[in-house]
């Protein structure tokens, strides 16, 4: 049977990385163009074989608007801060409602800015990135944050490797 102080020398605070789209207006023009494209489609008809659909050109723009919308990407990485940490900062940002255990308002970046850690930031940074990102983004950062110290799984699962992996030996067969 392993002693604790073994199994406390194992142990790692759980950790999650996540990503989000920085440029926003890319964001607002990569939608704008899927939607002319959805009309160029829905309304085109060709006039004969040769002809070429005209959302062809859009949709190469979307392609090449969506690999710099890759490149403005950035991963935030959460890691869990501790029992009596956590434990504070709840305290720290009680609900006004009996239904809720936290401010929702101030809660959420408090936590971000505690348990991200790459990368850093204060209270102060993570008020003006949510002045720039929308609420979507905010609430992914929210759940990675919430997710590193409130997840009770033991081995996260993967259903697209799992497939993969499972179609990869099925074909070896």
């Amino acid at each position: 049977m392993p002693d604790i102080k073994a199994l406390l020398a194992k142990a790692k605070p759980r950790e999650r990385a996540v990503k989000i789209m920085l440029d926003g207006a890319l964001a607002g023009e990569i939608e704008r163009l899927e939607g002319e494209l959805l009309t160029v489609s829905e309304d085109w008809q060709p006039s004969d074989l040769a002809e070429q659909h005209p959302g062809r050109e859009i949709a190469a723009q979307i392609a090449a608007l969506r690999e710099t919308a890759r490149e403005s990407e950035a991963e935030f990485r959460f890691r869990y801060i501790g029992d009596e940490a956590y434990s504070s900062l709840l305290a720290a940002h009680p609900s006004t409602e009996k239904e809720q255990a936290f401010d929702s308002e101030s809660f959420p970046r408090a936590l971000i800015a505690a348990s991200c850690v790459d990368p850093v930031m204060t209270a102060d940074d993570a008020k003006a990135l949510f002045k720039v990102i929308n609420q979507g983004q905010i609430q992914t950062l929210f759940d990675a944050a919430w997710d590193v110290h409130n997840s009770a799984s033991l081995v996260p699962f993967s259903l697209a490797a799992s497939a993969l992996l499972a179609a990869a030996a099925g074909g070896e067969r």
